[in-house]
């Protein structure tokens, strides 16, 4: 579905998979501040709304999924993973319940196959699962989601940034989209979902044997990181391009993104073993790590804030 909101002047549409939403609306980077400082609001209304109502909504979605939702207050927002029997991320949802029913956004294209799964899983329980996205949007602002009858999407007044915006600042803060940075074979260990979308205290859920042993025992043999790419270049790599060090290849790039403070950045999934000092290509472009604030010796904190102005060096 095309948003009206893309009929504001200055919209340029965006490209898959974000099909349907303005990839800006004239200044990516003022988009970007504006958003950043809570006074503008990202049309996401091309993600599916699916709305799952009935008295074990609550408990059902709990067994079903790697959160802990049993007990999850009225309006309060949360993430949620669904995988498979082997512990590979099969949906991730964006939900909250408003007390009568659990509402949840998802990638574009995954809705059916999450209905049809949740349908399967139903068996006495009392639970309705619909697919409400003809009625419902997604508008994203001042760092909360907020659904909207879409009938009323087009009478949105205020500030908006295009996804271009909210795709750089989710990049910035390492934060994985499924689909993108991720693969059939992504475990939640690998992209940072522990701290998100996976509650490692609660009862059995598919695949939790994989996400504990993989927690308890040692790391995952892959993880996301967040790349500073060379800012001489032109062009950014693009989703699923090789990731190599030394001429070998260790991983792939995710998402790409113009950062309106870092420059030319990307989330990219690679093998656990390459070092964070490795000078990489990410696709034709030079690129370096960020390590992540938990896995920054002291000594390497310089060398970290140093990363983009090497690589600008490096002409």
């Amino acid at each position: 579905m095309t948003s009206p909101l893309l009929s504001r002047p200055g919209a340029v549409p965006a490209d898959p998979p974000d099909l349907g939403v303005a990839a800006h609306y004239g200044d990516p980077y003022r988009e970007q501040r504006q958003l950043q400082a809570g006074a503008a609001a990202v049309d996401l209304s091309h993600r599916p709304v699916v709305r799952i109502s009935g008295a074990d909504r609550l408990d059902w979605l709990h067994s079903l999924t790697t959160q802990h939702l049993s007990a999850l207050a009225p309006r309060q927002w949360t993430q949620a993973l669904i995988l498979s029997p082997q512990g590979h991320v099969e949906h991730h949802l964006t939900l909250v319940d408003d007390g009568e029913a659990v509402w949840a956004h998802v990638e574009p294209g995954t809705a059916a196959a999450l209905v049809e799964f949740l349908d399967r899983m139903r068996f006495m329980m009392r639970v309705e699962v619909e697919d409400v996205s003809s009625d419902w949007a997604v508008l994203h602002q001042g760092g909360q989601d907020r659904l909207v009858p879409r009938g009323e999407l087009a009478a949105y007044d205020g500030e908006l940034a295009g996804i271009w915006a909210h795709e750089a600042l989710r990049v910035a803060a390492r934060r994985p989209r499924l689909g993108v940075d991720t693969d059939h074979r992504t475990i939640p260990n690998e992209v940072g979902w522990l701290t998100r979308a996976v509650h490692l205290d609660k009862g059995c859920y598919r695949g939790q044997e994989t996400v504990a042993r993989v927690h308890n025992l040692g790391r995952p043999p892959r993880r996301l990181v967040l790349l500073h790419l060379d800012g001489s270049e032109s062009e950014l790599p693009t989703t699923g391009d090789p990731v190599t060090y030394d001429g070998r290849e260790v991983g792939w790039v995710g998402t790409a993104a113009r950062h309106h403070e870092l420059g030319p950045i990307a989330l990219a999934l690679v093998k656990r073993q390459v070092p964070d000092d490795a000078e990489l290509m990410a696709g034709p472009v030079t690129a370096r790590i960020d390590p992540a604030p938990d896995d920054t010796p002291p000594s390497a904190a310089r060398a970290a804030a140093d990363v983009r102005s090497s690589l600008l060096r490096r002409r």
